[in-house]
């Protein structure tokens, strides 16, 4: 039996792979559905804020302005894999139609995944394997094919990819799917 191992990176490592528009843009999407999230993801986010992100003129940071604590919240979102994983889990969890839209056309294309709903802030990061022919450009021409009709952005279905796989685009060769192994 061969012997493999894991590599993680951390879950800030993604911010190799967003635009900073981006990656605003998605804080202040958790930020402005806060109120909808699971009870567990709000304490989880109040308690990372309370405690790492900065706002200037508030003691509070979590009882800020939704543009003010996103802008402030970047910094961390940039440095730390705990509030990284929090905050994409929470706008997985903002954005269930997709979510569920990504998982199905991944589990049709053979990636491994975990069901769609788990909570991947427990896993110690990103795998850094990707399925080899897989890359960005194949998926999103592939994916609009599946859904022509399609309302999220590419960089959305992309999040939601890598964050259901669980993988980073950094070695596009190891990793082949049962159905890649089969042809």
């Amino acid at each position: 039996m061969e012997n493999k191992k894991a590599a993680f990176l951390p879950f800030h490592a993604i911010n190799q792979f967003m635009v900073p528009e981006y990656r605003l843009s998605v804080l202040q999407r958790v930020f402005s559905g806060f109120e909808k999230l699971p009870g567990p993801r709000k304490a989880a986010i109040n308690g990372l804020v309370k405690r790492l992100v900065s706002v200037p003129g508030f003691r509070n940071s979590g009882v800020a302005p939704v543009p003010l604590k996103a802008k402030n919240s970047v910094g961390v979102f940039e440095r730390n894999a705990e509030f990284t994983s929090q905050a994409i889990m929470a706008w997985s969890e903002l954005n269930p139609e997709l979510r569920q839209q990504v998982y199905d056309f991944l589990i049709t294309r053979n990636w491994e995944l975990l069901p769609a709903a788990a909570d991947r802030t427990k896993l110690p990061g990103f795998l850094t394997t990707w399925p080899k022919g897989e890359d960005f450009d194949v998926l999103d021409k592939a994916f609009l094919e599946v859904h022509p009709d399609k309302t999220s952005s590419d960089d959305d279905v992309r999040l939601m990819v890598v964050w259901l796989s669980g993988r980073l685009p950094y070695d596009t060769d190891a990793y082949e799917s049962p159905a890649q192994e089969s042809s």
